[in-house]
C-alpha cells in the first residue's frame, strides 16, 4: 500500500500541471475572498463609499451594510409597501393608509397573504430587500466588535475560504484524479496487475490514499498561503487569526468531499476499465451539489442537498452559518466513500486471475 501511495504522489509532484493548478487555485480563491480582507474598524471621518442602494437583501459589511433590526425592518417594509400602493396601484393616501392599518398587527406572512388578495404578490420580496441597510461608522464598528466578541476573525474567514476553496478543489480533483487509474486500466497493465500477489485491499487502498494525499497536499498549500495572506491583511486591524480555524474548516467541509471524489474514480475505473467516464459524472455531481432549492415557504436559496460534495456559506461574512444537516451529510459522505471503496475491492477480486 505505502509503495503505491508514494508512487502516485511522486507522479503528481513531478507534473508541472499540478503546480500550475495550485497557482490557478490561489488566484481564483484570492479573487473571491479578497473583499473580506478589506474589513476593518472605520476610523474617525472614514466612510464606506459606494453607489449601492440604501437597503439590500444580501449586503455585507465590507460594502458598508449592517443587518437591520427586526423592529426597524418592519417599519422600513411598511414604508415601502405604502409607497408602492400609492405609486403602482393608484391608491390615494387615505386608501393606502387603510390597507396599512389592516396589516399593522398581522405577522409578516399573514400581511403578505392579505396583500396578495389585492393583487400585490411581491410583498415578501420587499421585506427580504430590507435585510441589510447602509450603516454609519458607529453602527459598522459596533457590529464588527459584537461579532468578534467570542469568535476570531479567522473563524469567519476560514468558512468563506472553505466555500470557495471547496468549489475549486471539486474541479481540481475531477481533472487531476482522472489520470490516477488511467495507466492501470490499460488492457495489458490491467491484466498484469491481476496476476500480481498484491491484495485487492492493499492495491486500492494505496491508489485511493495516493489520490487523497494529492488533494490533501493541494489543500495544505492553499491553507498555508491564505493563512499568511489573512495574517498580513489583518496586521493593523487587531483581528485575531488562527491557523487552526483554517485547518478545521478544511477538515470538516472539504476533505470528505475529496474522499468521495477519489472513491468514485476507483469504482468507475474498475467497473468500466477506464476512469474517463467518471469525469462527466463528477461534473454533474458538482452541478447537483451547487444548485439551490426552495424551502417550505417557497423561498429559493441554498439549503444543502443529500450527499452533496460542496458546502456553501451563502450568508454575509459574519453570518456564515453552514447549511442545515451539514454535519450529518459530511458523515454520510465518509460512510458512502468507504462503501464505494469496499465495492471496488469486490470488483477487483472478481476479476483477479490466480
Amino acid at each position: 500500500m505505502w509503495s503505491i501511495l508514494k508512487r502516485e504522489v511522486k507522479i503528481y509532484r513531478k507534473n508541472p500541471l499540478f503546480w500550475l493548478g495550485i497557482a490557478i487555485g490561489v488566484f481564483l480563491v484570492y479573487h473571491d475572498v479578497n473583499p473580506y480582507l478589506q474589513i476593518h474598524y472605520l476610523t474617525e471621518r472614514e466612510t464606506v463609499a459606494n453607489d449601492c442602494p440604501p437597503t439590500a437583501r444580501d449586503g455585507d459589511v465590507f460594502d458598508g451594510y449592517v443587518p437591520t433590526s427586526k423592529k426597524l425592518r418592519r417599519e422600513m417594509w411598511e414604508e415601502r409597501i405604502m409607497e408602492i400602493l400609492i405609486s403602482k396601484f393608484d391608491m390615494d393616501h387615505t386608501g393606502a393608509q387603510s390597507v396599512m392599518d389592516e396589516i399593522k398587527e398581522m405577522d409578516l406572512m399573514a400581511a403578505c397573504t392579505y396583500l396578495e388578495k389585492d393583487g400585490y404578490y411581491d410583498a415578501y420580496y420587499e421585506y427580504a430587500n430590507t435585510a441589510c441597510h447602509k450603516g454609519t461608522r458607529e453602527e459598522i464598528n459596533a457590529y464588527i466588535a459584537k461579532k468578534l466578541e467570542n469568535k476570531t476573525f479567522s473563524y469567519y474567514f476560514s468558512r468563506k475560504f472553505a466555500d470557495f476553496a471547496g468549489l475549486f478543489m471539486g474541479f481540481f480533483a475531477t481533472v487531476f484524479l482522472s489520470i490516477l487509474f488511467i495507466q492501470d486500466t490499460k488492457p495489458t497493465t490491467y491484466e498484469l496487475l491481476h496476476t500480481k500477489s498484491v491484495s485487492a485491499g492493499k492495491y486500492l487502498s494505496g491508489k485511493v490514499a495516493g489520490g487523497f494525499t494529492v488533494c490533501l497536499a493541494a489543500l495544505a498549500a492553499l491553507n498555508l498561503i491564505f493563512f499568511g495572506i489573512c495574517l498580513a491583511a489583518t496586521k493593523n486591524t487587531g483581528f485575531e487569526v488562527r491557523l487552526a480555524d483554517f485547518l478545521l474548516a478544511t477538515c470538516f467541509y472539504i476533505l470528505p468531499n475529496m474522499l468521495m471524489i477519489v472513491s468514485i474514480y476507483s469504482l468507475i475505473s474498475l467497473l468500466l476499465k477506464s476512469p474517463l467516464p467518471a469525469v462527466p459524472l463528477l461534473l454533474l455531481y458538482i452541478l447537483y451539489s451547487n444548485t439551490g432549492s426552495r424551502n417550505t415557504q417557497g423561498i429559493y436559496g441554498y439549503y444543502g442537498k443529500p450527499l452533496a460534495i460542496m458546502v456553501w456559506f451563502p450568508g454575509g461574512f459574519f453570518d456564515t452559518a453552514p447549511p442545515p444537516m451539514v454535519w450529518l451529510n459530511q458523515s454520510f459522505l465518509l460512510l458512502a466513500a468507504l462503501c464505494i471503496l469496499f465495492l471496488s475491492i469486490q470488483i477487483w477480486k472478481r476479476r483477479r486471475v490466480y
